[in-house]
């Protein structure tokens, strides 16, 4: 988790660019240069594509116009080493948007997270295709709660204003927290890198309907969750983190739905922590993650 000083804002850097000597000495002489002391510093060059790719977190002085400040001076260094890069103020909390269908055991992690002070996400509303009372034992703290069901007729409308309320709450990502509708390649294409789904398997694997039934048909010995970016290839984005769970012959169909929850929760609330943290970086289909 990243500590915060009340003397001294912090910021995450991160930035790809084409590989070439220089990248890290002018980057760090920028930021000696503006007074910032960097705390965290990864790196990784992507041989194969010669690319390469770098997460900073630096300490600096408070003022008023420190981002501005800083934003001139890493545009300068954009244009000389051609960076695509994000600037990230760790003071403030990253504004969520959470989805949810009738499963809400991701849903009551994230919000127990946030509660505890494990994610720093404000969560700015939450919609589900279920009518509130499906959570009537759920505490939402005064979040928004927004009923939008959806049908084939409706679905186009409906994510209209889905998109309406993303705006309008000035959210920065959205997560399908076991939210069981499928998106339209339109509307995943307007989310693309800010809309983060928690998949109940080990991609590739059973897809479709009851995929732990599959599982246990097939007498699997090892189940899994994989959290992605959303994108109009279903269930095939680029993947953020993935984890897995030994079974055996004595576990049922009950017992891996159980123990695939228990997966759910955590690799979802890790993807998000690693997004709202700037670890995951996207990389076409694929993604560069500096865990910590």
């Amino acid at each position: 988790m990243i500590r915060l000083s009340p003397t001294h804002a912090t910021f995450t850097l991160t930035l790809s660019c084409p590989n070439r000597p220089g990248i890290v000495a002018g980057i760090g002489m920028k930021l000696y240069e503006l007074g910032a002391n960097i705390t965290e510093a990864q790196q990784f060059d992507y041989a194969e594509e010669q690319r390469f790719f770098m997460r900073i977190v630096f300490d600096i002085p408070l003022s008023d116009a420190i981002k501005q400040t800083l934003s001139a001076a890493i545009a300068i260094l954009s244009d000389e080493f051609a960076m695509e890069w994000t600037l990230t103020d760790m003071a403030r909390p990253h504004k969520v948007l959470l989805m949810v269908s009738k499963f809400d055991h991701c849903l009551v992690d994230l919000l127990y997270r946030w509660r505890i002070g494990e994610l720093a996400i404000e969560p700015v509303g939450i919609i589900s295709n279920h009518p509130q009372d499906t959570y009537a034992d759920i505490e939402f703290y005064g979040i928004p709660f927004h009923y939008i069901p959806i049908t084939k007729e409706t679905k186009a409308e409906q994510e209209g204003r889905i998109w309406d309320i993303f705006q309008s709450s000035g959210a920065e990502l959205m997560v399908l927290a076991r939210y069981m509708q499928i998106l339209s390649n339109e509307f995943s294409r307007k989310l693309a890198g800010r809309c983060i789904n928690i998949h109940h398997s080990f991609l590739p694997g059973f897809k479709g309907a009851r995929p732990y039934h599959q599982a246990f048909a097939r007498g699997v010995k090892l189940i899994g969750a994989t959290a992605h970016y959303v994108t109009s290839d279903l269930d095939e984005g680029p993947i953020i983190e993935q984890d897995v769970e030994r079974i055996s012959h004595a576990d049922t169909p009950e017992d891996l739905i159980r123990k695939g929850r228990d997966i759910e929760r955590r690799v979802l609330a890790r993807a998000v922590r690693y997004h709202i943290e700037r670890r995951a970086l996207l990389n076409g289909n694929k993604t560069i993650v500096f865990s910590d």
